[in-house]
This record gives C-alpha cells, structure tokens and sequence, in this order.
C-alpha cells in the first residue's frame, strides 16, 4: 500500500510542471486515487486555465467517488478567474482530500469548507515541501511584493569581475544554464544600469529555450542607451527611475513601449523598496536580482532579498570587482547571516542557496 507521502511527493512532481506559467497564482498538483491505482491526476498549467482539482477530477469522470484525493494546496473555495474548486470536490462524491500547503490566500477556506460539507479532510502533508514549491506566492500573497532572489556568480576570492571589468565568464556553462532555468521560472530579473552600460546583457533564458522574464532595469537618471539589448522587445521591459531623470529621455523610451517606474529617490538613488511595492502593482511575484556589487548591497541593507543564490567558481582573480559593496558592516559578528543552507556541485561550480 503507497504511503499518503508517496502520493503527495507524485502530485509535487506534477505541480511543478506548472513552473513559470501560473504566475501570480501558485503551482499546484493533484491525484485522485482508489483502490490503490491513480484515476486521476491534473496540474495547473497556466495563468486562468483550470486548476489542479478540475484536471484531475475531469480525467477520474465517476471512479472519482469514494475516492481520494491527493492535492499540494488546499483547494479554493472562492470565485476567482474560475468557480470554486470545493464544489467541484464536493460534487464529485470523492471521500477524502489530503492536502500539502494551506493557502495564504484569506479568499481561501477549502479545508474548512469540506470537513463542514462532509469530507473527511487532512492538511500538512509534506507541508514543507509544499510550501517550498509556492514560496513566492506565499510571500506575494502576504505582502503583495515580489519574492527576491539575489543571484551572484564569483571566484573564489569573491570577484564578480577583474579589474578591468571582464566578467565573461567566471562560471562554467552549466552554472549559466542554471540561472536560465530560474529566469525561465521567474516572473522578472533586475539589474542596475551599471550592469547594462558594462556588459549589454540580454538576460533572456535562450539557454533552455525558456520564455524571456519581464527585464527590470534601475537607473535612477535614465542612462540605458536605446540601443541596449535588454530593449529588443520594450514591451517586456520596465525601468526604475527618479523624478531626477530627463522627462524628454522618459517620453522616448514610453514610446518605445517601454514601462517606466518613477520612484522617490534615496540618497540620489532608486528606492528599491519602493520599486519592489511597484511591481507587485503590476503581477510580478518574483525577481531575481542579477546585479552589480552597488545593486547588491542596497538590495541587502533595503531588506528586499529573500533567498540568495551564490555560484562560486574554483577561479582566483585577485584585485578586481567584489560582489558587494560595503554594506556598513564593521563587526564580524554583525555579519549578513543565512539560514536553511544548502549546497550543491553545478559543472565545476559550487552553488550556496540560503534564506534572509
């Protein structure tokens, strides 16, 4: 006999099908199983197509009754972009739902909802790991601010480039590939305008033939010449300025079909807390910051970082571009401190992941 936990590992599997296509709604995965053998399974493919539960009670048709299902978040219970996944549920006659993840969603009452129509209902199952999956939901949906990841790709001495400024590349390609699967599972990547001035990025996931993530771009007195590359397609793209910026500059790049962010300054900068409030006006529920050192660093004193991805190539470069400006720190034990590290070997690459 399969373990509930098996089950519920199966429908995570089939949650994360749904990666960087569901934005800003969470990935979800569901199996309805009876006598042992699944009936049923359904994921949330994309943004306003039917969720999970629907999928999978759609495949099941009647071995659905008396059935159980298996589902990585609770199910909705409110009108949304479709009808409430509980009455479906209920509907269907199925005898036992387990569930993952409560939703941080307030709309949601699934779990209530069913245990009071009648269902015999369990939440927290594999709970970690279903909310691990959603974390960026969960925080969005909290704060209504995008979950922030700061990726850094350095030496071994902690250089993001020499000192003349070549950084291409100090990881190996299988690091870059990496990077391009979360750009693909992100809803935008941010960059200061140093970045696009050095390096004339084009921070697309074309090595995983990825969708390109909405390209965010700081630059608090609109120097990005018009000619960069992270302007190809203006529509995808959205700049952060100040009101310090040339409105003729603005006008142009509107034109262009790019969105521009007008933000109060601080200390003659971009306040990026600001911009961070900004882009969950407009969906975006998860960023990952591919900066320079200054951009960095102001992400970290801000208290914008989440999760901080750090690639570190067997690399010794000596004098060159460390990977973070001062953040004020003049004490050790007043040190930027990570919790839930994990480590792993990515090409000839060490990646770090931890939380802020």
């Amino acid at each position: 006999m399969i373990s509930h936990k098996k089950y519920m590992e199966m429908a995570l599997k089939l949650a994360e099908k749904g990666k960087g296509l569901v934005s800003p709604n969470p990935m979800v995965g569901c199996l309805i199983v009876k006598r042992g053998k699944i009936v049923g399974r359904g994921y949330h493919k994309k943004f306003g197509g039917p969720h999970a539960e629907i999928e999978a009670l759609e495949q099941a048709g009647k071995k659905a009754q008396n059935g159980t299902m298996y589902v990585t978040l609770e199910p909705c219970s409110h009108w949304g972009k479709t009808p409430p996944c509980t009455e479906s549920v209920v509907e269907s006659g199925v005898r036992e739902v387990i569930i993952g993840s409560k939703d941080a969603n307030p709309l949601v009452e699934g779990f209530k909802e069913m245990k009071f129509r009648g269902i015999k209902t369990k939440i927290g199952i594999l709970k970690e790991e279903c909310d691990r999956l959603n974390e960026a939901y969960f925080k969005y949906m909290r704060t209504r601010m995008p979950f922030t990841i700061l990726k850094v790709a350095m030496s071994l001495d902690g250089k993001i480039a020499t000192s003349t400024g070549d950084s291409k590349y100090i990881t190996s390609t299988e690091a870059r590939k990496h990077v391009h699967e979360i750009r693909n599972e992100v809803d935008a990547v941010m960059v200061g305008i140093n970045t696009v001035l050095r390096d004339n990025p084009q921070l697309d996931s074309r090595l995983v033939n990825g969708k390109d993530p909405i390209k965010v771009i700081v630059d608090s007195h609109l120097k990005i010449p018009e000619s960069s590359k992270v302007l190809k397609d203006p529509s995808r793209v959205i700049i952060a300025t100040t009101n310090k910026a040339p409105k003729k500059k603005m006008d142009k790049l509107h034109q262009k079909g790019a969105s521009i962010i007008v933000v109060k300054a601080k200390k003659d900068m971009v306040d990026l807390k600001e911009v961070m409030k900004e882009l969950g006006k407009h969906d975006i529920a998860s960023v990952m910051i591919e900066g320079g050192s200054h951009l960095n660093a102001s992400a970290i004193k801000e208290k914008i970082v989440d999760k901080v991805l750090i690639f570190t190539a067997p690399k010794i470069i000596g004098n060159g571009l460390g990977a973070i400006s001062s953040l004020g720190i003049t004490k050790v034990d007043k040190a930027v401190t990570l919790k839930g590290i994990s480590t792993k070997k990515i090409g000839k690459d060490l990646l770090v992941e931890g939380y802020l």
